[in-house]
């Protein structure tokens, strides 16, 4: 079956709303609307107002409201509607969500889901289309995933829900509509992904190429060009951020002994910066050459559909990036 990535967010929800009577979903706009991308439609009616509610356009109290609920045995999975409203959160996300398991021992629990859709989307303008997964990296105690595809996003999404750490679950928003082939069977299983686990979506010998979110159906576009010209490009997804599956990254780049990065969000200070450095710190005499950042402009993100292309990379920027490293 065809399955869109917003599907199979949806399909997630619910699912795992049917086996847990304790999971509850809210937001801004969640209920009857269904949320701004309609993932969440009919669940109000299925579940009830009392584990499907809208709330006021305040996340800080959305975020602290869930912190309260999952303390007290409740399983909340929130959503910010967009990644952006994250900034005006960031005290609970950053010092609440991020830190008070750690904080208060190890019976603390904290099973809390914060869902957001991230990056560009055609013309949302700089205060809707940034990632922000690089600014939380710097929140130790909070698990980061992004996928790539509606398979891994439904899996994923169902381990973060039933994780007993707190997660923020961010959707590249330019994917929801796109579509992947999944067995019945399997799509229809309740399978789960594990958390901090990269997954290898195109084998390769001459350049690891690590990409991240939106940039992943991109990176296998820009790795089937290059087969044809003889560079075969190994595109590793690493889906969860936090925690880093570091083990599956070293193997690669110590077969290809190249290493490129590609993101959706801004160059500077970016999730490559960090990437980079651990490959610098840790497999330096495995490199060939300089690692490659491939990333958006460090500029905010343009309102005029043409410039906010031209501002993130394509297969294209990612092609002529690769080609530089083989000179």
């Amino acid at each position: 079956m065809k399955v869109t990535y917003a599907q199979a967010i949806g399909d997630a929800l619910k699912e795992e709303m049917r086996r847990d009577p304790k999971i509850l979903i809210y937001g801004e706009d969640v209920a009857q609307f269904g949320n701004i991308f309609g993932i969440t439609r009919g669940m109000l009616e299925e579940f009830g107002p009392k584990r499907v509610r809208n709330t006021p356009i305040v996340e800080t109290a959305i975020v602290s409201s869930a912190v309260g609920a999952a303390m007290t045995g409740l399983r909340p999975c929130v959503e910010l509607m967009y990644a952006d409203f994250t900034m005006v959160a960031f005290t609970e996300i950053f010092h609440v969500v991020s830190k008070w398991r750690y904080m208060h021992g190890p019976e603390y629990k904290l099973p809390l889901v914060i869902r957001c859709a991230s990056g560009s989307s055609n013309g949302a303008g700089a205060e809707h289309s940034n990632v922000v997964e690089s600014l939380f990296m710097h929140a130790p105690g909070l698990t980061i995933i992004t996928p790539s595809c509606a398979y891994d996003a439904k899996g994923l999404l169902k381990s973060a829900i039933r994780s007993d750490n707190p997660v923020l679950f961010c959707e590249p928003k330019q994917m929801y509509q796109m579509k992947q082939e999944i067995p019945d069977d399997v799509y229809g299983s309740d399978y789960t992904i594990p958390i901090g686990k990269a997954d290898v979506k195109r084998p390769g010998r001459d350049v690891t190429l690590i990409a991240i979110g939106l940039m992943v159906p991109r990176a296998l576009e820009a790795a089937e060009r290059l087969a044809g010209e003889g560079i075969e490009v190994e595109v590793i997804d690493p889906r969860t951020l936090a925690p880093l599956d570091t083990e599956t990254l070293y193997q690669s780049i110590q077969k290809t002994h190249r290493a490129a990065i590609v993101e959706e969000s801004n160059k500077t200070a970016g999730i490559g910066s960090e990437l980079a450095a651990r490959i610098q710190e840790e497999q330096y005499d495995e490199l060939d050459g300089p690692i490659t950042r491939i990333a958006a402009l460090d500029v905010p993100m343009p309102y005029n559909i043409p410039m906010e292309k031209y501002s993130i990379p394509d297969a294209d920027r990612i092609c002529a990036s690769i080609r530089s490293m083989m000179v």
